[in-house]
């Protein structure tokens, strides 16, 4: 539900997806098998999970790749930051879920990184395991509850600025945006989702969540942030 609601809200206010309306829909109805998943090339990986952010931060970040049983360390960084590629099971509308083509570069900061970014690990290699949707929500839940996964660090937040990857059916590509990640938290208190307001908001109660989001006007590599094409994955 996170991932949809936020989705939504992106395709509201935001309105930079058109090629979302107009490309042809490909569904997935069951998990393809595990290694679909997977980037065969770590070193594409590694490019793309950089793209997310700025060369001045990606260069010096930890870099995650995704394996059969969950996300491994390929890079250790120095400033850090932690930069990886989403899966559809975290980083797409619930409707691609499914979908093996997913690919969502992001770079999260260090209190995001042991937050936010432990939960959308977490949650991969839950999936990875076996794990059916309607588990996986309940273990997040649980987990949340239990403080096995930690409420959100003060100055969490993450870049999401790459002209390359893609989303799904649903939302082919993201916009360029920065991610903020807060606990129980009232948009309000930021204006968020109001007329004319530049902050977008979503506040998901079962996982005690709430997240904002701030357009940029500028991809990672500096360039106007324009419609993007979708990255093509072997």
């Amino acid at each position: 539900m996170r991932k949809k609601l936020l989705t939504i809200a992106l395709l509201a206010a935001l309105a930079t997806t058109q090629q979302a309306r107009t490309q042809s829909r490909t569904t997935y109805s069951k998990m393809a098998p595990a290694d679909q998943y997977l980037m065969a090339d770590r070193t594409a990986e590694i490019a793309l999970a950089r793209t997310a952010a700025p060369d001045a931060i990606a260069r010096d970040a930890d870099v995650l790749v995704l394996g059969l049983h969950g996300f491994e360390t390929a890079i250790k960084g120095r400033n850090g930051f932690v930069c990886i590629v989403g899966r559809s099971f975290t980083s797409a509308p619930d409707e691609d879920f499914w979908d093996p083509n997913v690919r969502v570069p992001m770079c999260a900061n260090a209190p995001a990184a042991r937050s936010y970014l432990l939960r959308l690990t977490r949650e991969t290699g839950w999936i990875l395991a076996g794990r059916t949707k309607v588990e996986l929500a309940g273990a997040i839940a649980s987990a949340v509850e239990t403080k096995e996964l930690p409420p959100m660090e003060p100055g969490a937040m993450c870049y999401m600025m790459s002209k390359e990857g893609f989303g799904g059916s649903a939302v082919p590509h993201w916009p360029s945006h920065l991610m903020f990640f807060y606990s129980d938290t009232d948009p309000a208190i930021w204006g968020a989702n109001l007329s004319a307001s530049p902050i977008t908001a979503v506040a998901d109660p079962m996982e005690h969540l709430t997240q904002f989001v701030i357009t940029t006007q500028r991809w990672s590599d500096g360039t106007e942030a324009l419609q993007a094409t979708p990255h093509v994955h072997p």
